[in-house]
């Protein structure tokens, strides 16, 4: 008997494997380019230590995590950490700042994406600014005596009255400066389509 023929089958569609969209990465783009400006407007927190200054550098990457996840986040953040330490020459400042960008960024933003509620989102910052800290005072503990040639024995005299307050403040103005910038560009961002996936069912 002849055979049939067999049907056409159809073509295989290739789906697109880019966890973010050119879209997407523009606009992570562009929150670097604003981290990198932001580190240029700096001023001293606490009375009589002048030499450790706040900038709001981090709030973009904050933004970019909530937008399109920790590793987004992350690498705004690192990649602004790293320009402006190569704009100063900075290598040391580059390093701490790449160690304390991650650690707030990430915490923060993993756990942002997973709550909806007021409160979650207020555990995953807090969670984020407890990470700051810690990665701050274990980074200058490392850092600051290898390359600044500070004396260990002072760096230790200065974590509690200098260094945990300091950079507690600075992880709290990040944190508040970040979720209202980020409340307020969001019908932006979900109007044109950006971001990495849906955060938490319930959205605050």
């Amino acid at each position: 008997m002849p055979t049939q023929p067999r049907a056409p089958q159809a073509q295989p569609t290739l789906a697109n494997t880019n966890r973010w969209s050119t879209r997407s990465l523009v606009t992570m783009a562009l929150l670097c380019a604003l981290g990198v400006l932001l580190s240029f407007v700096e001023f001293p927190l606490l009375p009589g230590v002048t030499w450790l200054k706040y900038d709001a550098s981090a709030v973009p990457a904050l933004i970019s995590g909530f937008a399109f996840g920790p590793g987004g986040g992350i690498a705004v953040g690192i990649v602004g950490a790293a320009i402006h330490g190569i704009l100063f020459a900075d290598f040391s400042g580059a390093v701490m700042n790449m160690l304390v960008v991650s650690a707030f960024v990430g915490p923060s933003a993993w756990l942002w994406r997973r709550f909806g509620s007021a409160p979650g989102r207020v555990a995953s910052l807090a969670a984020g600014c407890a990470c700051m800290v810690v990665f701050a005072v274990l980074g200058n503990l490392v850092i600051t005596p290898a390359w600044l040639g500070v004396p260990l024995d002072a760096v230790v005299a200065m974590i509690v009255p200098v260094l945990v307050p300091f950079n507690a403040l600075k992880a709290v103005l990040n944190a508040v400066l970040g979720a209202a910038v980020y409340r307020a560009v969001r019908p932006l961002l979900d109007r044109e389509g950006i971001g990495a996936g849906q955060e938490g069912r319930s959205h605050g």
